[in-house]
């Protein structure tokens, strides 16, 4: 395949682009990695911090970041869509030695995601309000954390569409160690910051949530500026900017690829507001556990989001430069290492799991709770592993149906309405609705695995050749 004209003037692109194309996968995929698993595991390092800190403010202040968090997700679906035809896109012309049109790309993708951004950050402080009362039934106890943390958090949801829309792609260049390190350095800033913030010391005033909260915006604003740096220094090549040149060809092949996952992350926002929702009338024990054991969970799944974003990148390069067998290898070489990797996490934390509630909470309600949701949910995440090397390995080839079929299923026929007949209609209470989590993550798993090793997949979707106009 011929190179682009101007290929020398992209070495610094190419010098990677060649290493995922033609390296040893699993070797590679660790390379690629690592560097946004040690990321992630800074950034639960944190979450941990953060709630501990958040209860020695008060024990219930804790829920707030998880009663926001099925927002969040809602909110997040576009930048999600937007984000996987980015890396699919920009990640297929990098494989193809098309660089002209990825900077375009790149660019386009930027525009859209801020201002998209900003809409859903002025949207979610102007109806908050009426979102936790009305539409969640958060327990009035925990309502006023909630309002309070929200209003700040909005700000974050502006400046996340930014961080992961340069954070992808950099990631689609094949550069997954120098944003990863950035946002570790800007986490890492968000912990000592933390207990300042939250408790008050020193000069600092008692700010409780609203510090949690403003700790998330400064990590971000140190992402961005730190990822701003490196594309001036390092890709000179791929000027960012904001762009008008956004035609009817590009929305459709964004839609394409991005309608499937939007749909995803708005069923699965609006399943994780009705799971929230049930867990909420099964009280505030059942709240507060429910809280927790994620922020344990997080710890033995974090294996999982350094290694399936480096799989969507392997896969995208890989389809661009026709090879389509390696791309099913890395996808199944993935799975394996991720469910591995996954299930040695939760194997860890089982036997300890009362302990490790126990740090979060002193009502020993609460404690037993969350061992029993730990107890019974653990087993089943090296499964959800496996669904998110099926969503990677969508992103990457840019096919996105089944993974968002199979994630509509598990999330609204199992944990909605199995957990809703589990939890009420049978009478099991909390237990009934810990279980339909698990069986979900089953059931998924094994469903996604299935499409990845058989799926029709393994076809490139960026076209041919076309010439970028100037940005």
């Amino acid at each position: 395949m011929a190179d682009n004209p101007d290929d020398t003037e992209y070495r610094t692109i190419g010098r990677y682009r060649d290493r995922i194309v033609r390296g040893p996968i699993l070797r590679t995929l660790v390379w690629l990695g690592i560097p946004p698993m040690l990321n992630q595991l800074v950034t639960i390092a944190y979450n941990v911090a953060d709630a501990y800190w958040l209860s020695s403010y008060s024990e219930l202040s804790i829920v707030a970041p998880r009663q926001t968090r099925p927002i969040l997700m809602l909110f997040q679906a576009l930048l999600n869509a937007l984000n996987a035809a980015n890396l699919s896109i920009v990640s297929q012309y990098i494989g193809r030695r098309y660089f002209r049109e990825a900077t375009l790309e790149a660019s386009r993708f930027l525009t859209v995601s801020a201002a998209s951004g900003l809409l859903l950050c002025l949207l979610l402080f102007s109806l908050r309000g009426y979102i936790f009362t009305v539409i969640l039934s958060t327990p009035e106890k925990m309502l006023g954390y909630v309002i309070d943390y929200s209003a700040v958090i909005s700000i974050d949801i502006l400046l996340n569409y930014i961080v992961l829309t340069c954070t992808t792609i950099l990631q689609a260049l094949g550069d997954t160690r120098r944003p990863a390190f950035i946002n570790m350095v800007a986490v890492a800033v968000n912990i000592v910051l933390d207990p300042f913030f939250v408790l008050g010391i020193g000069p600092f005033p008692r700010l409780g949530v609203i510090g949690a909260a403003l700790t998330d915006v400064v990590g971000k604003i140190i992402s961005i500026s730190g990822m701003a740096i490196i594309f001036v220094r390092s890709y000179p090549e791929i000027r960012l900017r904001f762009t008008k040149n956004i035609d009817a060809g590009w929305i459709r092949i964004v839609m394409r690829i991005g309608l499937p996952i939007l749909a995803t992350g708005l069923m699965n926002g609006f399943a994780f507001l009705i799971q929230l929702r049930i867990i909420n009338m099964l009280g505030v024990v059942a709240a507060a556990a429910y809280a927790i054991g994620f922020i344990i969970m997080d710890i033995a799944d974090a294996a999982l989001w350094g290694l399936t974003g480096a799989t969507a990148v392997m896969i995208g390069q890989n389809l661009g430069a026709g090879e389509d067998m390696r791309a099913r290898e890395i996808a199944l070489k993935s799975a394996l290492a991720i469910f591995l990797g996954v299930a040695v996490g939760a194997a860890l934390l089982y036997p300890i799991r009362w302990n490790l509630a126990d740090i979060f909470a002193d009502d020993i309600d609460i404690i037993g709770e969350a061992s029993l949701f730990l107890q019974i949910v653990l087993p089943s995440i090296p499964f959800f592993g496996l669904f998110q090397v099926a969503l990677s390995t969508g992103r990457g080839s840019g096919h996105t149906l089944i993974p968002t079929f199979i994630g509509v299923f598990r999330l609204w026929g199992l944990r909605i309405l199995l957990g809703y007949i589990l939890a009420f209609t049978m009478g099991m209470g909390s237990f009934g609705a810990w279980l339909s989590l698990a069986i979900s993550n089953f059931i998924g798993g094994i469903l996604s695995l299935a499409w990845v090793k058989y799926g029709g997949w393994t076809k490139a979707v960026i076209r041919e050749r076309r010439v970028a106009e100037s940005i």
